[in-house]
């Protein structure tokens, strides 16, 4: 019986984006969807990385998580101008921000309920609304 690989999905959307499916991306690939679905910050990711004698740099895990979300199987979630998130669950939902550990952790999207949107600008439409709802201790 041949095993299926848990990110072996990846590799086919790296392909159908155009991305060279390298040593780096895959090793990366596999650190991100070997476990469910997750968040993490480049750091994260980078720190998995080297505990897990992947010999990648900072700026390269950057590079891929940007090109992992420009092939649509990652989601960039900005809580703040100077952090990120990447999200391997690429379905609509919104989230909670902890702003005291850092975590962020899913809302499923029908607990939210969106009211009326103003009309795009002339020529542009509405791609999705994303919500993070900010937690801080009282």
């Amino acid at each position: 019986m041949k095993k299926v690989r848990p990110y072996s999905h990846v590799l086919d959307q790296l392909r159908t984006a155009g991305l060279r499916p390298t040593r780096q991306r895959l090793a990366l690939a596999k650190l991100l969807f070997e476990g469910g679905d997750r968040h993490v910050t480049a750091e994260m990711l980078h720190a998995e990385a080297l505990g897990a004698a992947v010999r990648v740099s900072l700026a390269t895990v950057y590079n891929t998580l940007h090109q992992f979300t420009n092939a649509g199987i990652l989601r960039e979630i900005v809580v703040d101008a100077s952090r990120s998130y990447f999200d391997t669950n690429t379905s609509n939902h919104h989230h909670f921000f902890f702003e005291d550990s850092g975590e962020l952790q899913d809302i499923e999207s029908d607990l939210i309920t969106i009211g009326e949107l103003p009309p795009p600008p002339p020529g542009k439409s509405v791609k999705s609304v994303d919500v993070v709802v900010r937690i801080t201790a009282d």
